[in-house]
């Protein structure tokens, strides 16, 4: 993704802006917005920066019960949960994302 497609990882939207996608958990995953939902029950290890800057992006585990894992280039790790989205930010220094809220 292009970091000229950054407005569609800012925490206010408009109708404009694509709406959330559903992908399914993967070692590695691959938001495409700022709200992703995830199926399946795969471990994620890896998120793709879909920008180059510092960003925060939230993921809410929809159908899954696939957790985080600290084996990639997430830290603060735990369960996913159906209820309440987890929201990560990108610190582009250390090319990691830190999840700070479940």
């Amino acid at each position: 993704m292009s970091d000229l497609d950054f407005q569609n990882f800012s925490t206010v939207q408009s109708q404009a802006q694509q709406p959330p996608v559903t992908i399914v958990a993967a070692a590695t995953i691959a938001p495409k917005t700022f709200l992703t939902i995830l199926s399946g029950t795969t471990a994620v290890a890896n998120i793709t920066p879909p920008v180059t800057g510092c960003h925060m992006i939230a993921i809410v585990a929809g159908t899954t019960t696939a957790a985080y894992t600290t084996s990639g280039n997430i830290t603060g790790v735990t369960t996913a949960s159906t209820e309440n989205p987890s929201l990560f930010i990108f610190n582009p220094l250390s090319g990691e994302y830190l999840r700070i809220f479940e």
